[in-house]
């Protein structure tokens, strides 16, 4: 898609704006530069997530395979949310080690992102377990939309049931930490980014599927 394209100019946008035109959150310091890439990286794993359940759903309910590729979309797009998921969850120890002094703190966050990573790879063993079945498509499809529907719990509401020392600056007014107007276009600017990035990557990887596909059925041949 040519959209996808514009990440060559917002990707270098966001990191030139990280660190040279935000500036250092009073409180949090240098350390805040951190929130321009933790964020964004929380947020497409959420969207990736989102889009593999509804590529499922997709998948399932297209009886007359006007939608061929769902199947590639779903996988790929779960393939690529576990991806980010797991970044998300680098930066964010990288954080709790500045700011709370230990990498892993078994904050609510933190052990809640860890329960959907283990969601999620159970799905790439189930879909492991049943290469070369005819159900595997359907199992599979069935699987992300169980986990999908599981997801926004593990990321919504147990970090809000439950304290937490993670801070939540962008939703929640009364937090002593308030950003400026060059931290939040920043941020923008770097949420936008990272979007671009994953449909930029994930249209790559629907092509590289196609390709497969078609080498292997020409070996069939």
């Amino acid at each position: 898609m040519l959209i996808t394209r514009l990440v060559y100019i917002f990707m270098p946008a966001a990191v030139i704006m990280a660190f040279h035109y935000a500036p250092a959150a009073a409180v949090l310091g240098e350390t805040s530069r951190l929130l321009y890439f933790h964020v964004p990286l929380a947020w497409v794993s959420v969207m990736a997530f989102a889009v593999s359940g509804a590529g499922a759903i997709l998948f399932l309910v297209d009886k007359k395979g006007r939608f061929p590729r769902s199947e590639d979309t779903f996988h790929n797009s779960a393939s690529l949310g576990t991806l980010f998921a797991v970044l998300a969850t680098a930066s964010g120890s990288v954080w709790a080690k500045l700011m709370w002094g230990s990498y892993w703190n078994w904050d609510p966050r933190q052990t809640s992102i860890v329960i959907l990573l283990l969601i999620y790879s159970a799905y790439f063993s189930l879909r492991s377990a049943l290469a070369g079945k005819t159900a595997r498509g359907r199992l599979s499809a069935a699987y992300l939309i169980i986990a999908m529907t599981a997801m926004p719990f593990f990321v919504f509401v147990i970090p809000r049931v439950f304290p937490s020392l993670h801070p939540d600056p962008v939703i929640n007014p009364d937090l002593k930490i308030h950003l400026e107007a060059e931290m939040r276009l920043t941020l923008i600017v770097s949420v936008v980014a990272f979007s671009l990035l994953y449909f930029y990557v994930l249209e790559i990887l629907n092509r590289l599927s196609r390709i497969r596909d078609s080498v292997e059925g020409s070996h069939n041949e």
